[in-house]
């Protein structure tokens, strides 16, 4: 039987059947890819086509002899929906199609997704961004969040769901795009360093304490 994470799956649980969720990148897929995802589900029969938080679209309930052919149809990446390493990066629609759009999350959000998408890290590792205060790209619970404000970019830290979550709180403001690409950068190699095994960025900066955490990746 195949582990989760292996071949790019996730078992479902009835611990016989599987669902695959091919990498699409801060949920923008193109109508041949649907007609693709749809073709293929039907064609192995699965239980059904599940969009996911993290804006992915899972083929879910496949046998495991089925597996490999279906990635082949497919001809998709994963998506890390398991493991230790940067899951997903989820962004809005932002100043690419939303009339509240004030900074262009969808751009910034491709970036990071192919910077850090499947980056092997001490713990889980979930990016937002949002192109507005509104944070649709549910900034505040997220290990690293972005959000557009009138004079740069909002950066939030130490956010996540789970049977403990914690609200994301602001690290700086104002910055511009390649200020916070260079910021998350160290945030990230700062972590990748330093957290424990399964240690999520939000404890790592609860046990340090905020401020120096802020000092040491701001440089002050």
């Amino acid at each position: 039987m195949l582990q989760d994470g292996e071949k790019g799956v996730i078992i479902q649980r009835d611990k016989q059947t599987y669902a695959v969720a091919p990498h699409i990148p801060c949920g923008v897929v193109k109508p041949q890819t649907l007609r693709k995802l749809a073709d293929v589900a039907e064609k192995y029969g699965a239980a059904a086509l599940k969009i996911t938080s993290a804006a992915r679209i899972a083929i879910v309930g496949i046998n495991e002899k089925d597996v490999d052919a279906i990635w082949s149809e497919l001809g998709m990446s994963p998506g890390f929906a398991v493991g230790l390493c940067v899951r997903s990066v989820k962004a809005c629609p932002g100043t690419t199609f939303c009339k509240r759009g004030i900074q262009d999350s969808l751009g910034l959000g491709l970036k990071l997704d192919e910077k850090y998408h499947g980056l092997q890290l001490p713990g889980k590792l979930k990016l937002g961004v949002s192109g507005c205060p509104n944070q649709c790209a549910e900034t505040c619970i997220k290990d690293i969040g972005l959000v557009g404000m009138k004079n740069g970019w909002r950066v939030l830290v130490g956010g996540n769901g789970g049977a403990r979550a914690r609200l994301s709180r602001e690290l700086v403001r104002d910055l511009s795009e390649e200020q916070a690409l260079e910021l998350i950068d160290r945030i990230i190699e700062y972590y990748k360093a330093g957290a424990k095994p399964r240690q999520r960025l939000g404890a790592l900066i609860e046990k340090m304490g905020f401020d120096e955490f802020k000092a040491v990746v701001l440089g002050e």
